[in-house]
């Protein structure tokens, strides 16, 4: 039987070392910097000698043969191994470059291109194919280390959870920037808006109040069933692709009032309705937004 594998790949920086030493708490086997040209012939052997059933490896640019022949090896495994999933770590820009700086750390193209800012971009720019290839995409730029440790554990942590869909909304405030971990962004700026109503502006969007006021309002309704249709058609498309982490963003002005308020209606409503989808909500900026 050939054992569960993940592999691990990203921009450096992003949390790669933190997320396979989650998988290797959650008794997965953990190797970092694997080189891809042996990656199939420890494979064949793990499989043969059934050394363990879970498996989790980093491959990456620390590896000279990566770019050149990751790709193929990835389409071969994708054939071979039923449960494979493909991990991929991004972050923003100036996070990373940020996290450098704090680390001290040498960027794997710093030699090559200089300074930390043009090799963070280089490595995005060369890296950014296997976007295609990932069935899981984390942007760590808002993640603290034990966030990044619960989504992880949060997906991979129970074997039942392995092959089960997975669906996360976000909601957030235009304002904070869009969260690039996002499949699908839908707007909701055009409904109406809470803060301008005094009794309402310093309340969370997850007050009943706020919901009621925004249900009011028949579009809400409307755009609430257009955002499940069409949830429903691109969920099958993307599990027909072998992708099975979705992440939804509902974006307005400040992410205080109207996307938690749309993000925890849709939340409730597509539990329901999708059984077999394990579904998780994040409202990332409902405390930020400046009342004043």
């Amino acid at each position: 039987m050939k054992p569960f594998l993940v592999i691990i790949t990203g921009e450096s920086g992003a949390g790669k070392s933190t997320a396979l030493r989650t998988f290797e708490d959650l008794d997965f086997l953990a190797i970092d910097n694997f080189p891809v040209r042996l990656l199939k012939s420890y494979l064949r052997e793990v499989s043969e000698s059934q050394l363990t059933d879970k498996i989790a490896m980093v491959v990456d640019l620390r590896d000279p043969y990566f770019l050149q022949e990751f790709p193929m090896v990835y389409f071969e495994l994708r054939n071979e191994y039923p449960s494979f999933e493909l991990l991929y770590l991004t972050a923003k820009t100036e996070v990373l470059i940020t996290r450098y700086n704090q680390t001290r750390r040498p960027h794997p193209l710093l030699r090559e291109h200089g300074n930390i800012e043009s090799a963070v971009k280089k490595e995005k720019e060369l890296l950014t194919f296997l976007k295609d290839y990932a069935t899981y995409i984390f942007d760590t730029s808002n993640f603290t280390y034990h966030q990044l440790r619960a989504e992880i554990q949060k997906i991979f942590g129970r074997g039942e959870r392995i092959h089960k869909p997975f669906l996360h909304i976000i909601s957030f405030g235009f304002k904070y920037g869009l969260p690039f971990e996002a499949n699908y962004i839908f707007d909701v700026r055009a409904l109406p808006n809470p803060y301008f109503i005094p009794s309402l502006k310093p309340l969370p969007g997850t007050d009943h109040r706020i919901v009621e006021y925004l249900l009011s309002d028949k579009n809400t309704e409307e755009y609430l069933n257009a955002i499940e249709t069409f949830l429903r058609k691109v969920i099958d498309l993307h599990l027909a692709e072998g992708r099975r982490y979705l992440v939804v963003g509902i974006g307005c002005t400040g992410g205080r009032h109207r996307s938690p308020a749309i993000s925890h209606l849709l939340y409730k409503r597509l539990k329901e309705k999708f059984k077999d989808l394990e579904i998780g909500l994040t409202l990332r900026d409902i405390a930020r937004e400046d009342l004043s």
